[in-house]
Parts: C-alpha cells; structure tokens; sequence
C-alpha cells in the first residue's frame, strides 16, 4: 500500500469494486468517488458501454447511472481504448470505469492471442496510470456454466481478468447481499500463498 498523503488518502490508488448484478456494486464506487472529490480529485466517468437506441432496457440503465452521478463529473465513453484512456489521464483526475465486463463484451470478438495482449495491455496500464482509478467489474463465475461457447469465453475471461487486476489493486471490494466487504483486509492474497512453506512435521505422530 502506498504512503498516504497530507489528506490521508493514497496516491495513485487503484480500487477494484466486485459483485453480482443488481448488488450496489456501481453505488458504492460512486460513493468511493465521491469522497475523492472531496478532497480535490477531478473525477471522471469512464463509461463502457454503447448506446443502442434500439435497446429501450439498456438505455434505460445507462439514464439511471447518469442520474445518480453529480453534475460536477466529467464522463467519456470509451468501449474498447481502455488503456489509453488511462495513460492519457491527469494526475489530479480520479477515473471512475464503470464496467470492466462490458468493456470486454465490446471486444468479445478478439481471438485468444489478442485478449491477451489486451488484458496485458490493460494491467500494465493500471499499473503505470498516475491517477486514482476506481474499476467495478461483475461476479459472473458464481452461477451455472453457460451452455453455449461465447457465454463461457465471457465468464472465464472476465473471470481472469479481473483476478490480475485484484492482485495489484491497493484496495478490492466485494458487493453483495446488502453489504460491503474489503476482501483486503479480510482475504488473504493468493500470491502470499506461494511464500508459505506446507510444515509436514505438525502432523507427524509422535
């Protein structure tokens, strides 16, 4: 974790928020958001999605975020250049992406070879961004297998996806059932687990 600054709060950060639909998952990153700009930051929406006008339900969605978010923000709407829109950010700005599984439906279509460069390409940008970032991605592994292919590629590659991006985030978030945990203070890392050394010993008899 970085060294907090004379406003208590970190540098740079990145704030991974997790959880299933219709969890408060987006409500509790904006609130994450807005208790950045009270202390300066500039907060910009980064949305994911793509309006369809033929689409009445999803963009009935997409009104309600706008409506909960305050008039102050700047929003852009980046379906696929993620990560440029993270390298090209102010450090004073704080990004709000809002939301990574939509990000990758956009780019479903990529072959195995180019998600991967596009997943690194992503990780290494959040890892270089100068501002804070503040990501909501959905829990779509805790259901039924979907039975057909481009529903597994979607719930794996997310899956995978935001597994990295827990792993270098200062802080993750899981959203569910009507309540907030920080899974970092209360999980442990599965990259500590490689460091711990299986003591065979304890379970010898004497």
């Amino acid at each position: 974790m970085q060294s907090p600054d004379s406003n208590g709060r970190s540098p740079n950060s990145l704030t991974l928020v997790t959880g299933p639909a219709r969890s408060g998952k987006s409500e509790w990153a904006e609130w994450l958001a807005t208790e950045q700009e009270r202390v300066g930051q500039s907060v910009v929406y980064v949305a994911t999605s793509k309006l369809d006008p033929a689409d009445a339900e999803w963009t009935e969605r997409v009104a309600q975020h706008r409506q909960r978010r305050p008039q102050s923000w700047d929003s852009v709407e980046v379906p696929l250049a993620l990560a440029d829109s993270l390298q090209t950010a102010s450090a004073s700005d704080c990004l709000l992406v809002d939301s990574l599984g939509t990000w990758l439906a956009n780019g479903l279509n990529w072959d195995d070879e180019e998600w991967q460069q596009q997943q690194e390409n992503l990780v290494r940008s959040l890892k270089d961004c100068i501002c804070n970032v503040i990501l909501v991605a959905e829990e779509t592994g805790w259901g039924v297998v979907p039975a057909y292919p481009m529903g597994r590629t979607f719930r794996d590659r997310l899956g995978s996806l935001t597994r990295h991006i827990g792993a270098i985030a200062h802080t993750t978030y899981l959203v569910t059932g009507g309540h907030v945990l920080n899974l970092s203070q209360l999980g442990t890392p599965l990259s500590t687990l490689a460091e711990v050394q299986f003591d065979e010993t304890r379970f010898q008899k004497d």
